[in-house]
């Protein structure tokens, strides 16, 4: 598993280095104002403040979290159309890739 941290400050805490090894999880942490170290995941970022954040003001987080996750789960997996997998949605592209393993 990769771990990509929010705040470069948690480098900085062995306990957290520590936690994160003994669950065999690697940090990895892009270059200060390089978002193309990263450009999916920011382009996903992006999107997810964009549609379903923007303006929107939430009960609580759980409020936060069901609207988002309903949003990655029923639009964004679904319907959004991607050109790093061929112009299809990623639900789409998972299938296709699952039938082509198993032949």
């Amino acid at each position: 598993m990769l771990r990509r941290p929010f705040e470069s400050a948690q480098y900085a805490s062995i306990a957290y280095r520590q936690r994160l090894a003994d669950r065999d999880i690697t940090i990895s942490m892009s270059r200060p104002g390089n978002p193309f170290d990263n450009a999916k995941a920011e382009s996903f970022m992006k999107t997810l403040k964009a549609e379903p954040v923007n303006g929107r003001a939430f009960i609580d987080l759980g409020d936060a979290r069901r609207h988002i996750n309903s949003f990655i789960a029923e639009v964004y997996n679904k319907e959004r159309l991607h050109s790093a997998l061929g112009y299809q949605s990623p639900l789409e592209f998972e299938t296709a890739f699952a039938q082509n393993k198993a032949r």
